[in-house]
């Protein structure tokens, strides 16, 4: 029988009976412990695909099951902004290494690079921190429910917008040249519009008009902080460099 690592309780499962650590031998090729950091991150009982099928199907029900406490059946919010997030970026950074979002002037030799870096150092670290922004916003518009209830709401929406903007962005550097890559961006922009005026309804139980006049209001005021934080981000990071 093996000991908590943490605490030292004798072991008879796969959680320890005091302090709840998971009994994980770090000691074993990395190919395992990555083949096991997978299985938890997309749960072998298939927990994440239903998750990511309620989170897309019925915008706004998935926070609702969560704030319903019902919780066992889907991945928790956190785990799925973590992972949604970490591949969103990495898809960025790539298209913008390939240079897919240089505009006209730049080059692939000095701008495609810098790009990259920042959507995949720098986004990152600004988006995460504004998430309890974007949900200190809807706390204004909505002063009756808990702050809570609005941080899952962000973790969630944020997820979803980063699924619809990792099918938008990689199509810039085409959409000007063919009909179909800007048919695409359009629904999609269109479907990103609908998916948080339809979660709002869902989630605040607000009429269609208020859930639209709050979803602009926010998004406007949302686009105006990130835009002042990923220029302060990117000011102090040509200063420390």
């Amino acid at each position: 029988m093996s000991a908590c690592k943490n605490c030292g309780t004798a072991l008879d499962d796969a959680f320890c009976p005091r302090c709840g650590q998971k009994n994980l031998d770090l000691g074993r090729p990395i190919v395992d412990l990555a083949g096991e950091l997978i299985r938890e991150t997309f749960d072998v009982d298939g927990r994440m695909f239903r998750t990511l099928r309620l989170l897309f199907v019925r915008p706004g029900a998935l926070t609702r099951e969560y704030l319903a406490g019902h919780r066992q059946r889907y991945t928790p919010p956190l785990r799925l902004y973590l992972v949604i997030s970490v591949l969103f970026f990495l898809t960025m950074s790539w298209a913008a290494s390939q240079g897919v979002l240089l505009e006209g002037g730049q080059t692939m030799d000095d701008d495609a690079p810098t790009q990259a870096r920042l959507l995949g150092e720098e986004f990152p670290r600004v988006m995460f921190l504004l998430l309890p922004v974007f949900a200190l916003l809807l706390k204004v518009a909505f002063r009756d429910r808990l702050y809570f209830d609005h941080l899952i709401y962000s973790l969630h929406v944020h997820s979803a917008a980063y699924v619809i903007l990792a099918v938008m962005v990689p199509l810039d550097g085409i959409a000007d040249r063919h009909w179909l890559p800007l048919i695409v961006q359009v629904a999609s922009l269109y479907y990103l519009l609908s998916y948080v005026i339809g979660s709002l309804r869902r989630v605040y139980g607000v009429s269609r008009g208020r859930a639209a006049t709050v979803g602009i209001g926010v998004l406007v005021a949302y686009v105006i902080l990130m835009s002042i934080s990923i220029d302060v981000s990117q000011r102090l990071g040509s200063g420390l460099s």
